[in-house]
């Protein structure tokens, strides 16, 4: 988005914007959990309650309004997922995901079963401009979290990469293995802001400070041209780059993460003030008869000329039963 800020975020900017960070004995909503509950779950930070404002003025029309949230303290996983911790909750439990699974025929009344085979979308870049998106992706059979780019690859070299093509249900099955869940919108948002004020990034309001790359994203112009000037044309090795304020990795850029949240544009006109948990059922008004789960933080197909999903307030959402390329996902325990 290329608007400038609106009169709202300049005066919070003016006044201080909120009280991200440790709570206050003021406010009994959030109770006394700034400081750790004990020492931290392997690969996780505390993040401390606290009230933020959540969204952006300045953002896509579902980013709207600016409103103060209150969350309570979690423990948060440091990066996404990766390659190799799915693989282990595999091995434990046995797991099929989505994308491994052959489609229901009842899904797809009057399709050819010979069409039904297990797959998922892959990105397949043009070498010019595109009309639309939907021109970029292709359903690849046998594409799935073990074969990212379809039969052929491998993540045998990526074990510290981020797990992709794993659908909600994959994810929330893996959290729930592991004693954590996913992370609402809320607390998704307060975590990535890193003790940072309305700030548009995880490190501040300039993309790249001092000419640097702070993310895995896209650079260049989007699809058919990518520098890699980051160092990456796919997914990165999770801490490839500087976490943010409370120690979290790839709050921007790498892989968007799915929350546990049902998506509605409109959330943040309804949505309660203490502990937010996301509308009761979902409506897309794109799509109106799929119901769809809310992902956040950008990934590597960002770019500042597409969808900068990468801002920490930019929301994005899609069916819970699909695993994507750029997909994936890190979870929160509660204390």
């Amino acid at each position: 988005m290329s608007r400038p800020a609106s009169v709202l975020l300049l005066v919070l900017a003016l006044v201080g914007c909120s009280r991200q960070g440790p709570p206050t004995a003021a406010d009994p909503a959030v109770g006394a959990d700034a400081a750790p509950p004990g020492d931290p779950p392997p690969g996780m930070v505390w993040i401390p309650g606290g009230a933020f404002e959540m969204g952006s003025e300045s953002g896509f029309p579902d980013e709207r309004p600016v409103h103060e949230v209150v969350v309570r303290g979690v423990w948060m996983d440091v990066h996404e997922v990766t390659n190799a911790q799915f693989e282990a909750f595999v091995e434990a439990t046995g797991y099929v995901t989505v994308a491994e699974r052959p489609p229901d025929p009842r899904d797809f009344p009057g399709a050819d079963p010979a069409t039904l085979v297990p797959g998922s979308l892959v990105l397949t870049p043009p070498d010019r401009r595109v009309r639309s998106v939907f021109e970029i992706w292709e359903f690849v059979p046998g594409a799935d979290w073990r074969h990212p780019e379809g039969p052929g690859s491998s993540i045998e070299e990526r074990p510290d990469h981020p797990v992709v093509h794993v659908a909600w249900e994959d994810a929330d099955a893996y959290a729930r293995w592991a004693g954590k869940r996913l992370p609402t919108e809320a607390e998704w948002e307060h975590a990535a802001r890193g003790t940072l004020c309305c700030a548009r990034y995880p490190w501040g309001d300039l993309l790249r400070p001092d000419a640097t790359d702070r993310q895995n994203a896209w650079e260049g112009e989007f699809p058919y041209d990518n520098s890699g000037g980051d160092g990456h044309l796919g997914t990165a090795p999770v801490k490839s780059y500087p976490p943010n304020g409370y120690g979290l990795y790839d709050m921007a850029g790498n892989v968007w993460e799915w929350c546990a949240d049902w998506y509605r544009p409109d959330t943040y006109r309804r949505s309660p003030r203490v502990d937010p948990r996301g509308p009761e059922r979902s409506y897309d008004p794109d799509e109106p008869g799929i119901p769809k789960r809310v992902m956040r933080g950008g990934s590597y197909l960002c770019s500042e000329s597409y969808c900068t999903g990468y801002r920490v307030s930019a929301r994005m959402k899609s069916s819970p039963d699909t695993g994507l390329f750029h997909t994936g996902f890190r979870c929160v325990k509660d204390p």
